[in-house]
């Protein structure tokens, strides 16, 4: 059966996978680009453009296509607060997104499936973490799912236990609110092999792969 997996999220020091005050102009809210500027920096980032570092980072960032088939993301990655009720909103990413698969949208605001340029379609559902499995698993066709966020529901298929592998990246920064990953998951460390790898950057790369 194909894997469920989570690549490059990023938290605060205090746990904050998201800060407050999203909106359309502010994806992370108060924490704007802080968690995510250690990716930025990478050659996998910069793609064909000259410039980027290697090292630590660029290899962990690498790893988010590979077999990869489908993902599952929630309706606060998706858009900001009130998106279902903008009708020509297609996501943050402009009209190729950068996932090239199908994607499947968690939640209570359906409508009718989007495709994009580059292979990437949306599909919203409004199921649980298990069914929701279930369906991209079929779309992926043999590869692996990527539970790509945000915060809540990589918690939510964590505390139903559908999560095969995950890295997550700590940046040393503190947000103070926002919304956490690890509320309600007491115990967690008991179902996972747990790595570390630290970084020039300051960031630390934590892998939990099920035991």
């Amino acid at each position: 059966m194909s894997l469920a997996r989570v690549h490059n999220f990023a938290i605060s020091l205090d746990g904050f996978g998201t800060g407050e005050g999203q909106s359309r102009d502010d994806h992370f809210g108060h924490a704007g680009e802080r968690l995510h500027e250690w990716m930025f920096a990478t050659r996998w980032w910069h793609g064909t453009e000259p410039g980027g570092s290697g090292g630590v980072d660029d290899a962990f960032t690498r790893q988010f296509e590979p077999g990869i088939g489908a993902e599952i993301m929630g309706a606060g990655k998706f858009g900001h607060p009130g998106w279902h009720e903008d009708p020509d909103w297609t996501g943050a990413w402009g009209p190729n997104p950068p996932f090239h698969t199908p994607t499947f949208i968690l939640t209570h605001h359906t409508r009718p499936s989007i495709e994009m340029e580059g292979g990437t379609t949306y599909h919203f559902l409004d199921t649980s973490p298990a069914e929701a499995l279930a369906t991209a698993r079929k779309a992926a066709d043999g590869r692996d799912v990527r539970i790509g966020g945000g915060p809540t529901v990589i918690r939510d298929f964590l505390a139903a236990g559908l999560i095969d592998h995950m890295h997550v990246a700590v940046v040393p920064i503190l947000l103070g609110r926002g919304v956490r990953l690890w509320d309600n998951l007491e115990g967690l460390e008991k179902d996972f092999r747990i790595e570390s790898v630290s970084s020039p950057s300051g960031v630390t790369h934590l892998t939990f792969t099920r035991a």
